[in-house]
């Protein structure tokens, strides 16, 4: 999959003009791209597209112009996108209640180690998570994590032939899995693997 160049943004002015055609369109494409795994854990699975939105919305909001701020969200962003392989998602904690949300975090440490992909015949795949930088310390989790899962080419081959994808999550404080992947989203990630 191609990474988003300078080229492919558009300036800050024609962006503006085309921002709630862009909303629009991304709501729609995001909806395949979103999968619950229980209650409280979304993955937002990553491609060219929403990379080049979080680029231009960043950009647009911090009206960056310069060739230097624009390659600087460019490096930033572009690792979100997948190369091939592999399956990149932004993972979510999600709880309304600041209290309960405190408290699960705290008892969630380490759950961006627990999450899985699992393709119908071979051996699950754990999330290779927070490449970037830390995000968990002695007291909390994050609620948001970068997860990469990173897939053989036999499984590459066995998704392309129709086989069932599977997620979840396995951690003491939080366990949940959706087997299959509901079809519309399995369609949005075999696009990733080309």
């Amino acid at each position: 999959m191609q990474k988003v160049t300078p080229e492919s943004l558009l300036t800050l002015e024609a962006y503006s003009r085309a921002r709630p055609q862009w909303l629009e369109r991304l709501r729609e494409h995001r909806r395949a791209r979103r999968l619950a795994v229980g209650p409280h854990v979304t993955l937002l699975f990553e491609d060219e597209l929403t990379v080049r939105f979080q680029i231009q919305e960043m950009l647009h909001i911090e009206k960056t112009f310069d060739e230097a701020g624009i390659n600087d969200e460019l490096e930033v962003y572009n690792p979100l996108i997948p190369d091939g392989s592999n399956f990149k998602a932004t993972m979510l904690i999600e709880y309304t209640d600041p209290e309960v949300r405190k408290r699960e975090l705290a008892r969630l440490r380490g759950v961006e180690q627990q999450v899985w992909i699992e393709v119908s015949g071979a051996e699950r795949v754990n999330a290779i998570a927070d490449e970037d930088l830390e995000r968990e310390n002695e007291e909390k989790t994050s609620a948001v994590h970068f997860l990469r899962f990173e897939l053989t080419p036999a499984m590459v081959s066995a998704l392309k032939s129709g086989a069932e994808l599977s997620a979840g999550v396995d951690h003491e404080a939080y366990s949940a899995e959706v087997r299959p992947v509901p079809a519309a989203t399995r369609a949005a990630l075999l696009r990733d693997l080309d």
